[in-house]
């Protein structure tokens, strides 16, 4: 049994984590087979249990969200994955599940769009991204490692780092109006800005919220966007921005888009509207990307 920390588990790169995910779902994998997470109340917080299965493996992400421990200096969410072999149900490897998650979501998110980064190469990219945390920052290196960057620009509610912009000035709607691609991690549970400021033909992503009362978006969007989510079921299930913005009436599910048939290019999303992808997180990205760990892990070790 191995024990991948953090080093080992960010040693795999982007690149390769978008790589494994596009590249799990253009050989069959079927999110809608995925068990939804469940949660366990503890007596000082709950953990998220995530299991999935592969057709090489097996694996659960157990996140521990313990709301108290800001206020002892500790992080209030921790995670830890265990790998095993799908037909024995050995453990193979042990892996940093905060890592991972760091790891996967950006990767994840990338990999829904990616055919539409790679269908519009006139110039580089501006991206803009709402958010200061490790989520937004996975975000840009991940961008950046498909398509290069004309410009990174971070916008928060409350600037704390020299080069960050106040959401709702004026600067903020500028870079907005300007953007190829706009990021949103946050803990918003409200929509962060109006959207009618951006282009057209801006991609949009959404990873903030897997609860189905909060949104980082507003449902103007979401109504002149081409949605893509990463499963229909879990999306109403769980991703606010969608559930929110059809009890609105901007939004049907009919309108919903899998990201499996972007990936795949079984669709093609127009160029003349915004693109959003509104991602929740869900158990089997977490598992390919740790099967792809492992292995990348293992190589290094025979060299």
């Amino acid at each position: 049994m191995r024990y991948l920390d953090a080093a080992a588990v960010l040693a795999l790169g982007p690149a390769a984590a978008v790589r494994a995910v596009g590249d799990a779902l253009r050989a069959g994998l079927d999110p809608t087979l995925d068990p939804a997470r469940s949660s366990v109340g503890l007596t000082h917080g709950q953990f998220l249990l995530m299991p999935s299965e592969t057709a090489s493996a097996a694996g659960v992400k157990v996140v521990t969200i313990a709301p108290g421990n800001p206020g002892r200096g500790l992080p209030r969410i921790g995670a830890a994955y265990l790998l095993f072999d799908r037909d024995t149900l050995a453990l193979r490897a042990v892996l940093d599940g905060t890592a991972l998650t760091t790891l996967r979501t950006p990767a994840v998110s990338v990999a829904g769009v990616l055919p539409v980064l790679q269908a519009r190469p006139e110039r580089e990219l501006r991206v803009v991204l709402v958010g200061s945390g490790p989520q937004a920052y996975g975000h840009e290196a991940t961008l950046a490692a498909v398509r290069p960057l004309a410009s990174a620009t971070y916008l928060s509610r409350t600037p704390t780092e020299p080069g960050q912009v106040l959401l709702g000035s004026a600067e903020a709607a500028d870079a907005l109006a300007a953007a190829d691609v706009v990021v949103c991690a946050t803990s918003a549970r409200t929509p962060l800005f109006d959207s009618a400021v951006l282009r057209e033909d801006v991609v949009a992503l959404a990873v903030g919220s897997h609860e189905p009362d909060a949104r980082e978006l507003d449902a103007a969007l979401l109504g002149r966007a081409t949605v893509v989510v990463e499963d229909v079921g879990t999306a109403l299930r769980e991703a606010g921005d969608v559930v929110l913005a059809i009890g609105e009436g901007a939004l049907a599910e009919a309108d919903l888009v899998p990201m499996s048939e972007v990936t795949s290019g079984a669709f093609v999303p127009p160029r003349d509207r915004p693109l959003v992808f509104k991602t929740v997180g869900m158990s089997w990205q977490d598992l390919v990307v740790a099967e792809e760990v492992l292995a990348r892990s293992d190589e290094r070790r025979c060299q």
